[in-house]
């Protein structure tokens, strides 16, 4: 069943699909855990409370299947996922290889404005973090790591490995008590620190150990959480 609040909080944009919405805002409701792993989600009062009909929510989470967030169960309900741990570690070795080598790129060429942007975006995390907003903390790193694929001209790269990432962001959410958000906004301002030095080798070794911090501690997160993963 979905959160008493889900409609409220729910506006739609007139000028888009209503089905690609109604995706986006359950993928971030599932992301954040708001609506947790094991939950059931029935399609007739999703209608009622998107106030859409049966269309517009069946090919939203058509699209969240696709994505390894729910499954569709036709004519009975759609059950949310588990965190899929073995999904969660390919999309790990996938995004860490990836953001390792761009940020290694990104320091063999630093611009005064790409080093700005991504101490702001930094900053903006640590709004987050002090403010206690895990939501809006992981949405505000997520905006950070987004930056650097921006920089490096590798936006249509980022959206593949988004598609691939919702056990892994799951992950982190639950595995962000062990590992602190202060640790992770210092690492940020290390590997800011070696792009704009420009020392390639640095910022790939820095985004390495930043991103270390998911499985490090993988053990600790199943035990905690044993009815949210599989």
């Amino acid at each position: 069943m979905m959160p008493t609040d889900t409609a409220r909080a729910f506006v739609f944009d007139r000028t888009r699909q209503a089905a690609p919405q109604i995706a986006d805002f359950l993928r971030e409701q599932i992301l954040s855990l708001e609506i947790a792993p094991g939950t059931i989600m029935s399609r007739a009062e999703l209608q009622v409370q998107f106030g859409v009909s049966q269309t517009p929510v069946r090919d939203a989470l058509l699209k969240l299947e696709e994505e390894g967030l729910v499954t569709v169960y036709p004519q009975y309900a759609t059950l949310v996922s588990k965190v899929n741990l073995a999904q969660a570690k390919q999309a790990h070795f996938m995004r860490r290889a990836l953001e390792a080598d761009i940020a290694g790129l990104l320091a063999s060429r630093p611009t005064p404005a790409m080093v700005n942007d991504l101490r702001k975006a930094n900053a903006r995390v640590k709004v987050e973090a002090q403010a206690q907003d895990l939501t809006a903390f992981l949405v505000a790193d997520r905006d950070f790591h987004r930056l650097l694929y921006l920089y490096a001209d590798m936006m249509q790269i980022f959206a593949v490995m988004r598609a691939h990432s919702g056990h892994l962001d799951r992950l982190r959410r639950l595995n962000i008590k062990n590992v602190g958000t202060e640790r992770i906004i210092r690492q940020h301002e290390e590997m800011i620190d070696a792009i704009e030095a420009g020392k390639p080798g640095e910022a790939n070794a820095k985004l390495r150990e930043h991103l270390a911090n998911t499985l490090a501690t993988l053990e600790q997160v199943a035990a905690d959480y044993p009815e949210f993963v599989e």
